[in-house]
C-alpha cells in the first residue's frame, strides 16, 4: 500500500511541476504603465523577480513632468481628508499585498483608492505576463 501512495505522490508532484514550469517568471525588472493620464497622473508598476518570486515592487503615478504622486503633500492632504487614504499609503498597501500573495488574485482593493486598485490589478497582470515571457520592455495598459 505504501508503494502505491508514494507512487501516486510522485506522479502528482511530477504533474504539478510540469504544469507550472511553463508559467515561471524569469529574473529581472518588469514595468507596466497606464496608457493615459487620469486627473493629471499616469499610474505605473515595476516589479523585480528573483527565483520565480516577486521580491520588490513599486506602484505609483507620475505627472507629465515625471513628478511622483506620493511625494505631493498637498494632494495627500486633500485626498486624505476626502477619502481617508492617500497615495503614499495605498501604493505601499497594494505592493505589500502583491508581494505577500505573489498574484493579483490575492490583492484586495482599499476603500478610498478603488480606482487605483483597479489599475493596480491590471498593471499587476501585465507585469506578471511580461515576467513569464522574460520581456523587459514597458507594457502599456488600456
Amino acid at each position: 500500500m505504501k508503494k502505491y501512495i508514494c507512487f501516486g505522490l510522485l506522479c502528482l508532484t511530477l504533474l504539478l511541476a510540469g504544469c507550472s514550469s511553463g508559467s515561471k517568471m524569469k529574473d529581472g525588472f518588469y514595468t507596466a504603465e497606464m496608457s493615459d493620464f487620469s486627473h493629471g497622473w499616469k499610474e505605473y508598476l515595476c516589479i523585480m523577480v528573483k527565483d520565480d518570486t516577486i521580491v520588490y515592487a513599486e506602484f505609483n503615478a507620475k505627472d507629465p513632468s515625471g513628478y511622483i504622486k506620493a511625494w505631493d503633500n498637498a494632494y495627500m492632504q486633500n485626498m486624505s481628508s476626502v477619502t481617508g487614504t492617500y497615495p503614499n499609503e495605498y501604493t505601499r498597501y497594494y505592493v505589500s499585498e502583491l508581494i505577500n500573495g505573489q498574484t493579483p488574485d490575492c490583492v484586495d482593493t482599499m476603500s478610498g483608492a478603488s480606482s487605483s486598485g483597479g489599475n493596480f490589478l491590471k498593471l499587476s497582470e501585465a507585469v506578471i505576463n511580461q515576467a513569464i515571457k522574460g520581456d523587459s520592455s514597458t507594457t502599456i495598459v488600456e
